[in-house]
């Protein structure tokens, strides 16, 4: 699965998949009430870029029906692509009261708290992801951003990146966030390699592009964004 910055979830999701935590199924199911439809009907209003829409749709929703903990998740999501950091950590928040075990919102939270400048409780939150599911790929390499954004420990963000790609080899990105953290270590010709690897299985993404031409000396650095959020790369969640 393969998602360039311009997918819904970009403004605020650096480092994730988007339909990694989609909480319904995209083809035909049958449901069992209207908060799961309003949910269906929010995610499809989510996947045509009607943010605000889906937004208002899940809102009454919730507030009837507070135990929707996929409502929650998505409505996370859509708080992130908003880039309303707040709203998407406490969306996080209330999915978590409903289970503390489901590494999705966990991974959300750890995304809202780097948005926000809470590195420490996003490296927190993006471990206890990989606690509760921890053959995920996605949330190794949530880890691997949260360091990355919190500007320590490169050593374990490149560990992390190393086992996003054993658990899933196939997926371009984790070579990608590979290339980065191998870049922060100083280790040029690697991460020189990390990126070509990704560029080779997903060859139009711009995002490497330019970060491999910046690597080269070909191109000019992107603006500093780590004090708002480590926002570099729009990825799937």
């Amino acid at each position: 699965m393969t998602a360039y910055p311009q997918r819904p979830v970009t403004p605020a999701d650096p480092d994730q998949p988007p339909d990694a935590d989609r909480p319904l199924s995209a083809g035909p199911r049958a449901f069992n009430g209207p908060t799961e439809v309003a949910i269906a009907q929010a995610a499809t209003l989510f996947e045509q870029l009607e943010l605000e829409q889906a937004v208002a749709t899940l809102l009454p929703v919730l507030k009837t029906d507070p135990g929707a903990r996929e409502g929650w998740i998505l409505l996370a999501r859509l708080r992130l692509a908003l880039d309303e950091a707040e709203g998407a950590l406490d969306a996080a928040d209330h999915a978590i009261q409903l289970d503390a075990g489901e590494p999705r919102p966990l991974a959300l939270s750890s995304r809202a708290l780097t948005v926000l400048g809470r590195h420490e409780d996003a490296v927190t939150m993006a471990y206890r992801a990989v606690i509760a599911d921890p053959r995920n790929a996605l949330w190794h390499d949530r880890v691997a951003w949260a360091l990355l954004a919190a500007d320590r420990h490169y050593a374990d963000a490149e560990q992390a990146a190393r086992t996003a790609i054993g658990l899933d080899p196939t997926e371009a990105h984790y070579y990608y966030t590979h290339g980065v953290t191998l870049e922060s270590l100083g280790h040029t010709d690697q991460a020189r390699q990390a990126l070509l690897t990704s560029l080779r299985m997903e060859p139009e993404n711009p995002v490497a592009q330019h970060h491999l031409a910046v690597l080269n000396g070909e191109a000019a650095p992107a603006p500093e964004a780590r004090k708002r959020g480590w926002k570099l790369f729009g990825r799937k969640s």
